[in-house]
């Protein structure tokens, strides 16, 4: 059965999951996809010696260290909708990544661990959502570990997070004495099973918290606790309300545990009726509809090797207007040449299908053999381009030294290509020097193990007396001749041939910013 255009754009959701690390942000992906018949079995995450791994973290050294160091893109049906899934790296050192994937989603999913609240990255990646309006459903996890109180943990989101709190579920006890939560909006107790593996359809459900049956399966005390907290919360917090939680200033919260997939179904269920279909996109010369029959995109991340046997280098689409079919030539606007897309596939982490159509809030990935960039936009035609995904300005600068000579091409074509990724930036210094720029000192760890294993290419990287990296653009009318003439040594190119400025140090930066007036110091680079 062919289903509508309009329709095909109704039905889809496409959220990105994000987190402090450990908060079980791919735990959580797991179930998920659990739900959606993606997989049958959850990869043991935390288990060292375990031969299954999360499905969403499929190079090596994720599974090694049981980190998400890269995103993953993975889609799947449920309850009649498409959803388009994107679990992100969680460690700051890969914050570059997630930033990124948050210019692809129409919504975003944030996991808080229970017990530690709102950490540091959570704050950040907020912060990133909150910039672009992004909507947020939040996820408290780990209830049945020691927690802190949830009245709390909602203090703590509302005032740390400058957002609304509007809970969904509510937690009964916790810890040793988690039992169930409370469904507000349908007056439900569901009551949680250790140990399950998949929370069942004939979950015990008891109707309203006045019930006597709830204090039979949960004791007078905890009964009695709930029907208070319940009374209180509804006092004091808000109704939901969609167009506050669509203009990111409202947040759905929901309590579980996603290790045993309780909580889980509650808020997939309420995803799909409340999160946003995809939306329109703002571009350098108009806002592009989702609904316009014309196909336009852009790619937000490239990966290299995802299947290293293969040696296959992939382009991630998320497509914004139009259908997008097989075989179909579109027109890649940066290099205004034209490209076939001869198999675009569809991703379940590292499967891929080749698809024969896709629609606007999908993600695609299209074989590529170096001619797509990261922020480049793809038409049928029309010279628009989508607003730039950010480059951010890295602070960590590494020389990468060759340990193999017989090895160099290698190297430099795996240097080339992990950057492209946005796993690092490159920079070409005025003596032809190469450095590598990093947000976060753990990636240097990920390019050399990559360059190893990937590319078998050795290296070893050594310090440079650089602190920040700043692109250099002149004022109107001006020229960067006076710059370029005082601090030569401290010049270099990046891999689109843009002129960067090299600081040595915070205080030489801030002295060159008032000394060059007619040069712009940009901290962040639009693509």
């Amino acid at each position: 059965m062919n289903i509508p255009f309009l329709d095909e754009i109704a039905r889809r959701r496409t959220f990105g999951i994000v987190s402090h690390p450990d908060a079980g942000k791919t735990t959580l992906t797991e179930k998920l996809l659990l739900f959606g018949g993606a997989i049958q079995v959850a990869g043991a995450v935390k288990a060292k010696k375990a031969t299954r791994h999360a499905t969403s973290d499929f190079m090596e050294i994720e599974r090694q260290r049981g980190i998400s160091v890269a995103t993953s893109v993975m889609g799947f049906e449920y309850g009649g909708f498409k959803i388009n899934l994107l679990d992100t790296p969680g460690h700051e050192d890969f914050c570059e990544d997630t930033y990124r994937t948050l210019t692809a989603v129409d919504s975003a999913l944030m996991v808080i661990d229970a017990a530690k609240g709102v950490e540091a990255q959570t704050f950040k990646l907020l912060d990133v959502c909150r910039m672009r309006h992004t909507p947020v459903m939040t996820f408290i996890n780990k209830m049945d570990r020691e927690t802190q109180e949830p009245l709390g943990l909602l203090d703590e989101i509302e005032q740390r997070l400058n957002m609304t709190i509007c809970p969904i579920t509510w937690p009964i006890g916790s810890g040793k004495s988690f039992k169930g939560v409370y469904k507000l909006l349908t007056n439900e107790v569901v009551l949680y099973r250790p140990h399950a593996t998949h929370q069942a359809e004939d979950a015990v459900v008891i109707r309203g918290v006045m019930d006597p049956t709830l204090d039979k399966m949960v004791g007078d005390d905890l009964a009695n606790l709930l029907r208070d907290e319940v009374a209180l919360i509804q006092g004091v917090t808000v109704p939901f309300d969609q167009v506050a939680y669509e203009s990111g200033q409202l947040t759905p919260v929901f309590f579980g545990c996603a290790l045993n997939n309780f909580g889980v179904k509650e808020l997939l269920d309420f995803f799909i009726h409340h999160a946003p279909p995809p939306q329109p996109r703002e571009t350098d010369r108009r806002l592009v509809l989702p609904n316009e029959s014309q196909f336009s995109g852009f790619v937000f991340k490239i990966h290299a090797n995802i299947d290293p046997k293969h040696r296959d280098r992939i382009a991630f689409v998320r497509i914004c207007s139009g259908t997008f079919e097989r075989n179909q030539k579109v027109l890649n606007v940066a290099s205004n040449k034209i490209i076939r897309c001869a198999n675009p596939t569809a991703f379940m982490a590292q499967e891929k299908d080749i698809i024969d159509v896709a629609y606007p809030g999908d993600i695609v990935g299209l074989h590529d053999t170096g001619s797509l960039k990261i922020g480049d936009t793809l038409s049928e035609g029309e010279l628009i381009q989508f607003k730039g995904i950010p480059h951010f300005s890295p602070e960590l600068f590494r020389a990468c030294i060759n340990l193999n000579p017989l090895k160099t091409k290698q190297l430099q074509k795996g240097l080339l290509q992990l950057c492209e990724e946005g796993v690092a930036q490159l920079f070409t210094l005025y003596d032809g020097r190469k450095v590598i720029g990093t947000v976060g000192a753990l990636q240097f760890e990920v390019i050399q193990y990559r360059l190893e294993h990937e590319y078998g290419a050795q290296c070893r990287f050594d310090a440079l007396g650089f602190v920040k990296a700043c692109w250099v653009v002149p004022q109107a009318g001006e020229s960067l001749d006076r710059l370029m003439g005082a601090r030569r040594v401290q010049m270099a190119t990046d891999v689109a041939g843009r002129m960067v400025y090299m600081a040595q140090t915070r205080w030489g930066l801030d002295r060159d910013r008032d000394e060059f007036k007619e040069v712009e110091f940009k901290n962040v680079s639009d693509g």
